[in-house]
């Protein structure tokens, strides 16, 4: 019912972005942009003025564009504090250890994410972790800040689903898990009121080629039959978690 990781601004929709939307308003009740790249947000902000009620968007810098943002970060916080009103959530923000090598690298990211943990506390946001080959350092680093309102964005740690339980935080998933054993584990093993619907669009559609919003149902379908539930109970469970977490102002 409700797409929580997408990304409307990529120019993979540059020739149908309108028609792709509309196409989403007939059957989901909301999506969720990620813009994560400074150069995205005017876009962004565009279609949610456009789309107002319907598209909504979490922003910030990702992680993979650290040597390209770590001293351009503050003006961008900047722009974040001015459009606040207009920003549901954080992110995606975290760690990548598979695009980014360098140990010197790594630990500014580590600084960049704990700058995008203390924003999202002082706007009271919450927020879109992003968590590649670092898994460990980025529970420990959401642990040491007491970060409450966490979304773990296509999680993928066995290991750790004790601690993401304990603490109540939620994990979004996408078509991965159609086909990752690992995925759908994790599916099996988290509490269905802490599951929300994404599909990483324009990546991960199930049959290759460009993803989009619709594909949120493929997933939906998949996290039933995982658990062993209704294809309704999961739908409406996880827009509900959806429209709690982020504190969206519409009704189901």
């Amino acid at each position: 019912m409700i797409d929580v990781h997408c990304h409307l601004e990529n120019g993979d929709y540059d020739k149908d972005r309108d028609s792709v939307i509309e196409d989403c308003k007939k059957e989901l009740k909301a999506v969720v942009t990620s813009c994560a790249h400074p150069k995205d947000f005017d876009l962004t902000m565009k279609l949610v003025e456009k789309y107002k009620n319907f598209v909504f968007c979490t922003c910030s810098i990702h992680p993979i564009y650290i040597k390209d943002f770590f001293q351009k970060k503050n003006n961008f916080f900047s722009l974040l504090r001015q459009n606040k009103d207009k920003i549901i959530g954080i992110g995606e923000t975290g760690l990548d250890y598979y695009w980014i090598k360098e140990q010197e690298w790594r630990e500014k990211q580590k600084e960049l994410f704990r700058e995008h943990i203390y924003l999202a506390k002082e706007l009271n946001k919450p927020m879109v972790i992003h968590v590649r080959e670092s898994y460990e350092d980025c529970i420990e680093i959401l642990e040491e800040e007491n970060v409450k309102r966490v979304d773990l964005h296509m999680f993928g740690s066995r290991s750790l689903l004790n601690k993401i339980k304990e603490r109540d935080w939620s994990v979004s998933m996408n078509a991965i898990v159609l086909k990752s054993k690992n995925h759908k584990k994790i599916m099996r093993d988290m509490p269905l009121d802490r599951i929300m619907l994404e599909t990483d669009a324009p990546w991960l559609a199930p049959e290759g080629g460009r993803n989009d919003s619709l594909t949120i149902k493929t997933v939906a379908q998949k996290i039933a039959e995982i658990k062993k539930l209704s294809y309704d109970e999961v739908w409406k469970t996880c827009g509900q978690n959806a429209v709690d977490f982020f504190n969206l102002p519409i009704t189901l």
